[in-house]
């Protein structure tokens, strides 16, 4: 998958399984894109197709019964998963850094906001205590927050306030990509776009890439530069993130947009997904999505289908694009059952 920037993180037909009493399942199948420098890549899907489990990959987070099985994860120029401890180390959170799902379970209530920031600015860098105090002050104005609530626990702060902290918290060593895993969960719309013009700032002033995970696509299009569809642990599109809603590639991706009311021009009844998410222990012959698209034919129950480029910059895993560009929306969707 080609672009037009210079590439810091290139992941190459990742795989991750995970270890059951009932065999091994893979979340994971396969997974391929590159995201750029300074660039805001989204990963979006259902809960459950894999989003959070690629999140972890890239930093080598996960533990049994969690393995990646194949595949590279190579960050400027370096497989990440032939990295020793020691140079593990060295990667997180000076190289990429992770902003976690719920604020509040990713800080330590016990401890205050001080001791959290230099717990990560001791343990990776040579810095005294009163350094690392005064870098926690910078790093508290840099999100809005007064340094003097370095003193306080996290319970003291409101989610925004506590968001912003762990966003703090990642920025503490200038990592040069910022993995967030749904950063405004649970805040509301004005709370939001607050967390997410303050990240663009960010990015835009220390020149940082971002993966960006939520199940929002109204919320990602605004702020991602690409978008990948992620369907049962494989990539459905990978495409900018202006064409997702209105020029989808794959029947999921149109899926997805359908459920979001319009908020201009005529009312229309809303057309969800129908069925429910494959059963990874369960995975049919052909394409993942097949029981539950419109647009089904044989070949889609026969064979299986990788991520092929359609046009330039977009990429789809659908047999409707195997005689050339095909306009989704312009095909006749057959009934499928609920």
């Amino acid at each position: 998958m080609s672009q037009k920037k210079e590439v810091q993180l290139s992941v190459r037909n990742l795989c991750v399984d995970y270890i059951t009493s009932n065999g091994d399942v893979r979340a994971v199948n396969s997974i391929s894109f590159d995201i750029g420098k300074g660039e805001v890549f989204g990963l979006a899907g259902e809960s459950g197709c894999g989003k959070s489990t690629v999140a972890f990959s890239v930093c080598r987070l996960h533990k049994p019964p969690a393995f990646i099985s194949g595949g590279e994860i190579v960050f400027n120029g370096k497989d990440i998963l032939e990295f020793d401890d020691e140079q593990l180390r060295q990667y997180r959170w000076k190289e990429s850094a992770m902003v976690f799902q719920s604020a509040m379970n990713s800080l330590n209530p016990v401890l205050t906001m001080e001791e959290q920031f230099c717990d990560v600015l001791l343990a990776h860098t040579d810095m005294t205590r009163q350094e690392c105090v005064k870098r926690a002050g910078q790093l508290l104005e840099i999100v809005d927050i007064h340094p003097s609530r370095l003193t306080d626990y996290p319970h003291q702060f409101s989610g925004g306030m506590r968001q912003r902290l762990v966003i703090a918290i990642a920025l503490a060593l200038n990592a040069k990509l910022i993995i967030m895993d749904e950063p405004t969960t649970a805040l509301d719309v004005v709370v939001q776009r607050e967390i997410l013009q303050k990240i663009y700032q960010l990015k835009e002033e220390f020149g940082f890439s971002i993966l960006f995970i939520t199940h929002d696509i109204s919320l990602m299009v605004e702020f991602c530069d690409r978008i990948g569809i992620m369907y049962a642990g494989e990539l459905a599109e990978v495409s900018p993130a202006k064409n997702i809603l209105t020029r989808p590639n794959h029947p999921y991706t149109e899926g997805l947009g359908n459920a979001f009311p319009p908020l201009h021009g005529e009312k229309k009844r809303l057309v969800g997904i129908p069925g429910t998410p494959l059963n990874l222990f369960e995975v049919p012959v052909g394409c993942r999505f097949q029981a539950r698209c419109p647009y089904v034919k044989d070949v889609c129950r026969q064979e299986y289908c990788t991520l092929t480029e359609i046009a330039p910059g977009e990429f789809s895993s659908c047999h409707l694009h195997n005689d050339g560009m095909i306009d989704v929306k312009s095909l006749e969707p057959k009934p499928v059952q609920a």
